[in-house]
């Protein structure tokens, strides 16, 4: 997921996805990516800046869906794409940031996570220290749901502060959506329609705004 313009940060290097911390790359020793603190991780790769460039960027490698509300909710920007993984494995965590009028009032932030069982970058992004939604997970029915190829999938809501998150498992990965505020929530109170960018034959006009200030910088 190298390079150039396409990044917004500009820290060198890939980072742990749970913690931020530099890592230890492959060598003779270990052909993985390791942590001072968490051990093996995939490699949380620098902020893709919101742009087709960007999207192309974490697209090339994607392992996991990539996923965008569509058509966006009225007045919303996509603002940047972020990835964990690495060359041999692929990309097994996407995140795509947007921003938009939020229904409870103000500027609403969201990010879309697709991952792979135990990579915990939706959990980073939610503010907990874990790798997968488990045991986070509220009990009882669906607090809300996703449109995708006309199948409504649940998603309960995740306990964190700050901000409301809900999570689910779709074509077996987790699903997250994270937004701030916590009113924003207010964004699910109807399912939103999905679409995996990975798929061939999309020409979605997609409108840029300012690089989001939830993505690693």
């Amino acid at each position: 997921m190298a390079n150039g313009g396409r990044r917004v940060r500009t820290k060198d290097g890939p980072a742990c996805p749970r913690c931020d911390a530099r890592l230890r790359g492959p060598s003779i020793l270990a052909s993985g990516w390791h942590c001072p603190d968490h051990g093996e991780v995939s490699p949380l790769w620098p902020t893709l800046s919101p742009s087709r460039a960007g999207l192309s960027g974490l697209l090339r490698g994607a392992a996991v869906p990539v996923w965008l509300p569509w058509p966006l909710p009225d007045g919303w920007l996509v603002t940047g794409f972020a990835g964990a993984g690495d060359e041999c494995s692929g990309t097994k965590g996407c995140a795509v940031a947007l921003s938009g009028p939020s229904p409870a009032g103000g500027l609403a932030e969201l990010l879309v996570v697709s991952e792979d069982p135990r990579v915990g970058l939706g959990c980073r992004f939610a503010g907990l220290d874990g790798l997968d939604p488990g045991a986070h997970l509220t009990a009882g029915p669906p607090a809300a749901a996703v449109r995708l190829a006309g199948h409504e999938l649940p998603l309960w809501r995740v306990q964190v502060p700050g901000r409301a998150a809900f999570a689910g498992e779709v074509m077996g990965t987790w699903l997250w959506l994270v937004l701030w505020p916590r009113a924003a929530g207010a964004v699910l109170d109807k399912p939103l329609r999905l679409r995996d960018l990975r798929d061939p034959g999309q020409e979605l006009d997609l409108p840029f705004g300012a690089p989001s200030p939830q993505l690693p910088r």
